[in-house]
C-alpha cells in the first residue's frame, strides 16, 4: 500500500521528491505569511532552528485543520549566516545583497518538516546543513542571477542546489534533500512506521 500525504507547500521540488520517493501526494498549499510569523519570532530572539520547526508546523496544522484524519506534510527552510536569518528576496536588488552576504562564506541552511493530523502536529524533524560559498566578484554573481527566473528566485531564494546554485559553492556538507528542502529519509522512516 503506498502512503497518501497532504504537502502543504507549492513547491515544486518538494513535490518531485515525493514523487521519486513514490509517496502519493495532493498539494494543499497553506498560505501562511511567514514574513509575520518571523518578525514575531525574531523578536522572541527565537533560533533560526525554532523559527523553520514553528513555520513547517503552522502550515501542516493550518492545512490539517481542514482534512480530518488526513496526514498532511508541512515545511520550511531558512539560511542561518552567523545568526542572522536569511529570507527569501522580494527584488533582485535584495538578491544581490543576499549573495554578496554569502560570497566567500559558510552558512547553515535548515530544513524542518512536520507532519500533523487533525490540527495537531504527530511529528517532527529538523536537519542543518553546511554550504560554502566559493568567492565570487559582483559582476559573476549579476551573471549568475540573470539566469535565475523570477519565480524560482522568488520561491525558493537565491540558489537552487539542484540547477545553477550548485555551482556557487565549493563544499556542501549534509543531506542534500535537506538542502533542497526536505529531508525525505526520515519522512520515508516516520511513514514506514504508519503502515
Amino acid at each position: 500500500m503506498q502512503n497518501k500525504i497532504i504537502l502543504a507547500s507549492k513547491s515544486k521540488v518538494r513535490k518531485d521528491i515525493l514523487d521519486k520517493n513514490n509517496i502519493v501526494s495532493i498539494v494543499k498549499p497553506s498560505n501562511v505569511d511567514e514574513d509575520v510569523v518571523k518578525i514575531a519570532l525574531i523578536k522572541e530572539r527565537a533560533t533560526p532552528e525554532i523559527i523553520s520547526k514553528n513555520l513547517a508546523e503552522l502550515k501542516a496544522n493550518k492545512v490539517s485543520i481542514k482534512h480530518e484524519d488526513q496526514m498532511v506534510l508541512g515545511a520550511d527552510s531558512v539560511i542561518d549566516i552567523d545568526g542572522e536569518l536569511i529570507s527569501k528576496p522580494e527584488s533582485r536588488e535584495e538578491a544581490m545583497t543576499i549573495l554578496r552576504k554569502l560570497n566567500g562564506k559558510s552558512h547553515f541552511l535548515i530544513s524542518s518538516v512536520c507532519i500533523s493530523k487533525n490540527g495537531s502536529m504527530i511529528w517532527n524533524y529538523t536537519d542543518k546543513a553546511t554550504l560554502t560559498m566559493k568567492n565570487f566578484s559582483d559582476s559573476e554573481l549579476k551573471e549568475y542571477l540573470s539566469k535565475i527566473s523570477d519565480e524560482n528566485l522568488y520561491a525558493y531564494n537565491v540558489y537552487q542546489i539542484e540547477g545553477e546554485g550548485r555551482n556557487l559553492f565549493s563544499s556542501i556538507k549534509g543531506d542534500e534533500d535537506t538542502v533542497m528542502g526536505l529531508p525525505i529519509k526520515k519522512i520515508k522512516e516516520y511513514l514506514a512506521l504508519q503502515k
